[in-house]
């Protein structure tokens, strides 16, 4: 018997869009359904855009995280579920929050929101807080949408199968999926989001992560179990374009230069994203030892061949969504757990993503087999895996200083390469364990603080000079663990972190491999250009449900004949096919820049209005510019001294290895500062990285209360 329920009628896809919303009250267990006005439409497209708003309008400067007037807001976009297409399963999560204490979002594949949009709707907004948990439940064949009792599981990962076959009924189990966080989300700030759908090639569930900000952290703090959506793509009619042919056109189009191009550059489709092990490796970009290097020679015992030839299996197509012939979602289908709870359980294991893998070589850890525990461990307790490994690896570092003792850990050695106490931390981290590995669940901000506080009251020293130094090597920036890159020598990337909205997360600006692999921005205006155009075209995926790495990560064979080869133009194209044929449109690409500008800036004022987003929140730790202590400066000594001499025109044999890195530091600093100048301009933003009144008014945004938010930062800064 459900707690409550309504009826609701399907209203078919047009044109990409149902143009409805569905509403969830936890607290007061409301249940409604609303029709999205058509200005929000035209401002703010779908997706992340749709996230934005509804968070925009819900919250306010006072809430946290775990008010509960937060909103939990879903969203795919005009082109998710377009099976006519390449990477078209994406969707965004957003919130306000627990980590970088505003607006926050992640994307995830599946087909949790395709199935929504077939049931009817472009995005749904959780408020309130459930006093037990519950799961909502979408049930497209019935007409209804219930808050139900969440079943008697907090595996939503082990027991996937057996809930898909206990909510499908009769159905096929791919009319059902659903999103869900486990009990690492309940104990800890960076808990993840589960995308769970049922493989039909592989006849299994399979799930995606929206992994970063902590989305599942919220959606248990609002006693959401999950959501689960019951619908039958086979009986929809896809996105209902304005002009079918024109899109399956299109869409053909990309699937031959993904097949064309893939096997040939990163194959994704063989190595999934573990492809980048090799590349970044090669290129010290690859972390180690909490970004103190770029590579180790151990990477061949974790190459992505490795995972190609014997961890993969290579006989089914691997799409997170029909239609995508890139098949980089890769899995291994049978790991036997060594540790934790499920300890000598044999379990297929999603992945590892590149993201994961590189968490682990964080950790100073190279195995195959670590890197699948972690993977699976994290996803069953809803973890991210980014923030989980940066904040291990920040403390082994700070162990390793002598910034903290054993009395601090509870009696838990920190050293590099010990798998052992690694996962020993996960376990408890995930079961909120009192003491330290609760602590540790908080994030890297919270704990360079704590870290700080407990040396300051044992050795004498200021609290805030520790700090200082803890900050040179902590890997974060406005509360959001870094991604897995080292950018100590790609400018670019290091702005691409620190001018991200949301933190330093590669899927808002990731320009390391076009500015330091293929050097295809050599000089500093391009740089600064780049970080205002390719931030929001990237920006534009999420907001219309699509996946980026067709476009990013394949390059179309006529692109080096163009004038920016970087950009991709000729599957830009096909992505302009795409739009114009589903919308019966004729737009520019100027025009999904302007749409994605929008919701680029709504973030901007969300983030002002919370009290933050001006320039000192898009400072970067030392460690993502250059090094920070001599051993990893004489790591690479040679390429430093012909670096400072060629580069900054130093003297390198008159001064000594301490005086050449405070030299390179001071440059790389000043570099990063001269680029922020120059980024904020191109933006439209002054020099304290606040919106002009100008732009404001150039992008739509005329309401008084906009002005208001900009002023009121303004006002901020001359006090």
């Amino acid at each position: 018997m459900a707690i409550t329920s309504i009826d609701f009628c399907r209203v078919d896809i047009s044109q990409g869009y149902t143009d409805r919303l569905l509403e969830i009250d936890l607290t007061k267990k409301e249940i409604s359904v609303k029709q999205i006005p058509a200005e929000t439409k035209a401002m703010f497209t779908g997706g992340r855009g749709y996230c934005l708003k509804l968070v925009y309008d819900g919250t306010d400067a006072t809430t946290k995280y775990d008010s509960p007037e937060n909103v939990l807001a879903f969203a795919g976009g005009p082109f998710c579920g377009e099976s006519g297409f390449a990477g078209t399963g994406k969707f965004i999560v957003g919130s306000i929050s627990p980590l970088t204490q505003t607006f926050c979002d992640s994307n995830v594949g599946g087909y949790f929101f395709p199935l929504v949009k077939n049931a009817g709707f472009d995005a749904i907004s959780v408020t309130g807080k459930s006093d037990r948990d519950v799961i909502v439940f979408i049930d497209d064949e019935s007409g209804t949408v219930s808050i139900d009792h969440a079943p008697e599981t907090q595996s939503a990962i082990f027991d996937a199968g057996r809930l898909v076959d206990m909510w499908r009924g009769d159905s096929k189990p791919s009319t059902i999926s659903f999103v869900s966080a486990g009990i690492g989300s309940k104990h800890t700030f960076f808990g993840c989001v589960n995308s769970v759908y049922y493989d039909v090639r592989r006849k299994r569930c399979r799930a995606k992560q929206a992994g970063r900000g902590g989305m599942g952290t919220i959606m248990r703090e609002k006693g959401l179990w999950g959501i689960v959506v019951k619908s039958d793509l086979a009986k929809g009619g896809s996105n209902q374009p304005a002009d079918k042919t024109r899109l399956r056109e299109a869409g053909k189009n990309l699937r031959n230069v993904i097949r064309d191009r893939d096997p040939k550059e990163l194959r994704l489709g063989k190595q999934g994203t573990t492809a980048l092990l090799d590349i970044m490796n090669s290129n010290e970009i690859l972390p180690v030892k909490n970004y103190k290097f770029g590579s180790d020679k151990r990477e061949e015992d974790v190459s992505g061949k490795i995972f190609e030839d014997k961890i993969f299996e290579q006989n089914k197509p691997d799409g997170c969504f029909a239609g995508c012939t890139l098949a980089c979602t890769k899995g291994c289908e049978h790991h036997t757990l060594s540790t934790g709870p499920y300890a000598g359980k044999t379990v297929a294991v999603d992945g590892p993503e590149y993201e994961t893998a590189a968490a682990v070589t964080n950790l100073g850890i190279f195995d195959v087999d670590a890197m699948l525990e972690y993977a699976w461990y994290c996803d069953e307790y809803a973890m991210d895996t980014i923030s989980a490994g940066v904040v291990l690896a920040f403390l082994i570092e700070a162990y390793q200083q002598g910034h903290l003792t054993l009395e601090d850990t509870g009696g838990i050695e920190l050293k590099w390469n010990d798998k052992d106490t690694v996962f020993d931390l996960v376990h408890k981290m995930a079961a909120g364990e009192a003491g330290f590995p609760r602590e540790v669940g908080r994030g890297l901000r919270y704990m360079k603080k704590w870290v700080a506080k407990r040396a300051a009251s044992r050795n004498g020293h200021s609290r805030s000079a520790i700090l200082k130094e803890l900050d040179l090597f902590g890997m974060e920036t406005k509360g959001l663990e870094f991604s897995m890159y080292i950018t100590k020598e790609s400018l670019a990337q290091q702005g691409g972190y620190g001018f991200a909205l949301k933190g330093p997360q590669h899927d808002e600006s990731w320009l390391i491999a076009l500015d330091q692999i293929k050097n295809e921005m050599p000089t500093f205006d391009q740089k600064a250009k780049a970080l205002r155009w390719f931030p929001l075209f990237r920006t534009w995926f999420n907001i219309v449900g699509l996946c980026k790495l067709p476009w990013i990560d394949v390059r179309h064979p006529d692109a080096a004949d163009t004038e920016d080869p970087a950009k991709n133009m000729p599957t830009v194209e096909l992505y302009l096919e795409l739009v114009n044929a589903t919308l019966g449109t004729d737009k520019t690409l100027d025009d999904l820049l302007m749409e994605s500008e929008r919701s680029y800036l709504l973030h901007k004022l969300i983030n002002l209005r919370q009290g933050f987003g001006t320039r000192e929140h898009d400072q970067i730790p030392l460690r993502a510019m250059a090094p920070v202590f001599l051993d990893e400066f004489n790591n690479r000594k040679a390429y430093y001294k012909t670096y400072l001499a060629d580069v900054v025109g130093i003297d390198v044999e008159s001064k000594t290895d301490e005086a050449l890195l405070k030299e390179l530091q001071d440059y790389r600093r000043k570099q990063y500062e001269l680029l922020s100048d120059a980024v904020y301009e191109e933006k439209g933003y002054d020099k304290n990285s606040i919106p002009t009144d100008e732009t404001l008014k150039r992008l739509g945004f005329v309401r008084d209360e906009y002005f208001q938010i900009v002023e009121d930062a303004r006002q901020r800064l001359a006090n």
